[in-house]
């Protein structure tokens, strides 16, 4: 149970249960950590604008944004966000021995290196920031240009702070992330 009560979905605003439900459109279930969000709307709103820029048109595979994050969360040992970026892969295409794969994908024959690159970033993001270096960014642009970079930064950087935000709270995993992470054997 989290550590702050998510507040009722019968009892939200007008503008935050819109927002909510537009997070249920994307994600396909009502999330937990929106419904404590809400309990400032103002914030549930600024990441609501957050998540629209960073999972909205892109230059990127919708799947791999969600291994990166999926990434970034597991180096951050956000089992929250794990669930839900690894949802999220699957409700994108992405096959459950991809996913189960990421923490070793250095050596899984399912990765391209342009893949590689993207989620050893972040991994070192998710652990330690500074744990990126300029050979990381190096690697990075032998597939991606610099949009997609900074791309790939946003996701890293949404999932920092959502990691940190669920993590904190204790945020309660719903339903269908649960039952996504049931089905890779976790």
């Amino acid at each position: 149970m989290s550590r702050v009560p998510p507040v009722a979905y019968d009892a939200l605003d007008g503008a935050s249960r819109a927002l909510v439900d537009g997070a249920v459109a994307l994600m396909g279930f009502l999330p937990n950590d929106g419904l404590v969000m809400a309990h400032k709307p103002e914030l549930l709103a600024a990441l609501s604008e957050l998540v629209g820029a960073v999972y909205g048109p892109s230059l990127l595979d919708a799947g791999l944004k969600r291994l990166i994050g999926e990434a970034t969360s597991k180096a951050a040992g956000c089992f929250y966000c794990s669930a839900h970026a690894a949802h999220g892969a699957e409700s994108h295409g992405v096959s459950h021995e991809k996913i189960e794969a990421v923490w070793n994908f250095e050596d899984s024959p399912l990765f391209t290196e342009a893949e590689r690159a993207a989620i050893s970033l972040g991994m070192k993001a998710g652990r330690v920031p500074n744990e990126a270096t300029d050979a990381d960014f190096e690697a990075l642009r032998a597939y991606f240009g610099e949009a997609e970079i900074i791309e790939i930064v946003s996701v890293i950087s949404m999932f920092g702070f959502l990691n940190r935000w669920n993590s904190t709270l204790g945020t309660a995993l719903e339903p269908k992330p649960s039952e996504t992470i049931a089905g890779l054997g976790r």
